[in-house]
């Protein structure tokens, strides 16, 4: 569990409900059914047209990230290069076959593989950063999603509020309509700006970074394989690698 994340949204959420609070305000002043189908199903809808089905997809699957992370271990990953680089040089490449049939992590058992498999340096190198690119792409991508949510919202919401006063403008002989269309006005331009600044945005830019944290941890056991795979000693790759642990 990410508690950051979780903290994040309760404080943002709880600051702005608490701040509304201490000026007068009610929960449910801030309750409008017409401003929320406004903005989100708009922002939906504006998303939908614009990205693929597989992006779609992709981008609601990694928004469990937000909360649930992918383990990234620096200090562990290079431990276990070093073990693998032990073996290779104990027992041979093919004694790595074991281990490359029981790793979980696709990428490390994919570059296992090459190795137990006797590729060359240079086409371990070539294969595995093709798949970096090819995975950093499309989570990327899943971060794009949500900060295109993040940019349409507030448009939305802008038009939420132009329609909650064309309804105060059509209705101004019957007084009793006017407070009903100017809460759409303003509540919709809350819901719009909220939700991009509070949600959108930020779960955008929180996959990101965990995409290029991926992507670092990735490079890293990309070049420890290519090490071994030039019979280099297990300290002096251990050595090198300390380069890529987050100070």
């Amino acid at each position: 569990m990410d508690v950051l994340s979780l903290f994040g949204l309760i404080l943002g959420l709880g600051g702005i409900l608490f701040g509304n609070f201490l000026d007068g305000g009610h929960i449910t002043m801030l309750g409008n059914l017409a401003a929320f189908v406004i903005v989100i199903l708009g922002t939906s809808g504006a998303m939908l047209l614009q990205t693929t089905p597989r992006s779609f997809r992709h981008a609601l699957r990694l928004t469990k990230w937000i909360f649930l992370p992918p383990l990234v271990n620096f200090e562990r990953g290079i431990e276990q290069i070093m073990f693998w680089s032990t073996t290779a040089r104990k027992e041979g490449l093919l004694g790595l076959e074991g281990m490359a049939d029981a790793e979980a992590e696709p990428f490390a058992r994919k570059g296992l593989q090459l190795l137990v498999d006797g590729a060359e340096p240079e086409t371990i190198r070539h294969t595995l950063e093709m798949v970096i690119d090819l995975e950093e792409h499309r989570d990327i991508a899943a971060g794009l999603f949500w900060e295109g949510m993040g940019g349409y919202a507030p448009t939305i919401g802008i038009i939420g509020a132009v329609l909650g006063l064309i309804h105060v403008m059509t209705n101004l002989g019957e007084p009793e309509l006017l407070g009903q269309g100017i809460a759409t006005a303003f509540v919709a331009t809350i819901y719009g700006v909220g939700s991009a600044n509070l949600l959108f945005l930020p779960i955008g830019g929180k996959i990101k970074s965990i995409v290029i944290s991926q992507g670092e941890y990735k490079q890293m056991i990309l070049e420890g394989l290519v090490a071994i795979s030039e019979g280099e000693n297990p300290k002096a790759i251990g050595s090198r690698l300390q380069s890529f642990i987050e100070k």
